[in-house]
């Protein structure tokens, strides 16, 4: 199953700017627009996918490469699954280039690592956002040694807790062929998304993102294309234009 999105960003310097800037919240700032409607199509088809599963209720999102949009779906799923009711957690587990500390204009002193590390509890770190039914971890400082940490134990006993706190909890993790931090997550997971930049994204890299996720034993719940819209199809105010195709 996949879910093609068309996205373009005029002038986007996309491998800085979600850093510096987060994402956009299209979801958010205009539900009714066909770019928000998109997102609730992929939160449809996920939970579809998921259906066939004994439960779905930590979903990792990912990519082949940085820069391919997992962030943006990631944070706009998450905000469409908060506005359908669901008590929502979004965890920022790339900790490398963590952006959800950007996106919803808090600071990132702690989070994700600093709960790693025992320095904090997870309802310490927890925040509540501008979006109802929606809260947020930062990544924390960025660690020495990311893998190894999210392969902790207290890595699981925090999503064990986000398990008994909230309904569904989504996962900004880092792309799959950069580093090794997504293969040691799988298991703590439900269900893997797979964003793909068409265009951008080599089909060799794709092939070998699945075979990566597989030999983790990952549900591969699908994956979302990220294509560039029509020229002139500027759509959204900040340059989004969105289509939908289901394709086999």
């Amino acid at each position: 199953m996949k879910w093609s999105l068309d996205r373009i960003l005029p002038g986007h310097k996309e491998d800085k700017e979600p850093q510096k800037n987060g994402v956009m919240l299209v979801t958010f700032a205009e539900p009714k627009h066909v770019v928000a409607e998109q997102f609730r199509t992929v939160r449809t088809n996920i939970e579809f996918a998921g259906a066939a599963l004994d439960t779905c209720q930590v979903v990792m999102f990912t990519s082949s490469a940085v820069s391919e949009g997992k962030s943006t779906v990631s944070a706009n799923v998450a905000v469409t699954w908060a506005q359908a009711g669901k008590k929502v957690l979004l965890i920022d587990a790339d900790l490398r280039r963590p952006t959800v500390h950007a996106t919803f204009r808090t600071l990132n002193i702690d989070g994700v690592t600093t709960v790693l590390t025992g320095k904090n509890k997870a309802d310490e770190v927890t925040e509540t956002t501008f979006v109802d039914n929606l809260s947020i971890i930062t990544s924390g400082p960025v660690p020495p040694n990311p893998s190894e940490l999210l392969n902790s134990k207290r890595m699981g006993l925090l999503l064990d807790w986000a398990r008994d706190n909230y309904d569904i909890i989504v996962l900004d993790a880092p792309p799959v062929l950069a580093v090794s931090d997504v293969q040691v997550l799988v298991p703590k997971t439900d269900g893997v998304v797979v964003v793909v930049n068409m265009g951008k994204t080599l089909k060799a890299d794709l092939q070998r993102t699945v075979e990566v996720l597989k030999l983790a034993n990952a549900k591969i719940l699908g994956s979302v294309e990220r294509v560039k819209a029509k020229h002139g199809d500027r759509g959204y105010g900040y340059g989004y234009g969105y289509g939908y195709q289901d394709q086999k």
